[in-house]
């Protein structure tokens, strides 16, 4: 927790004291479907984020999840049947599966070309990796 904490200060990222560890399974699933409607997407990771990372709250609870989706714009009603149906099970599946072939042991993991970053990087070093292939490309 001290490196990430100190990680999120140089992003300008607020971290709370977070003591426990929920399962996020449920909110992978919704976030993929928040993604399908827009700006929802950004705006419901933005709010999971908040609440697991700054206020320590167990994103794995439905009514939580009801509330963030609201907190975010999208429709309760729709997003409760997403929740019910799993409709995104297999899509999360999917990206695990991706993710285990890749060797992916955190993240953020960014892939360009034949490089990797893993975690958090700075637009310093995110615009040196693009710089290489734009480059090479001209």
């Amino acid at each position: 927790m001290a490196n990430l904490k100190v990680t999120a200060a140089k992003f300008g990222l607020a971290l709370g004291n977070r003591k426990m560890t929920y399962n996020s399974r449920l909110a992978q699933e919704v976030g993929l479907w928040a993604e399908t409607k827009g700006r929802g997407g950004h705006e419901f990771h933005m709010e999971a984020f908040k609440a697991y990372f700054v206020q320590g709250v167990n994103i794995a609870r439905k009514d939580v999840l009801l509330n963030l989706m609201e907190r975010s714009g999208l429709d309760r009603k729709e997003g409760k049947k997403v929740i019910e149906t799993r409709e995104f099970s297999d899509a999360v599946d999917s990206d695990w599966e991706l993710s285990r072939a890749k060797g992916v042991t955190a993240v953020p993991t960014f892939f360009l070309g034949l490089d990797r970053l893993v975690g958090a990087q700075s637009y310093e070093i995110l615009k040196r990796l693009i710089d290489k292939y734009t480059d090479k490309a001209s």
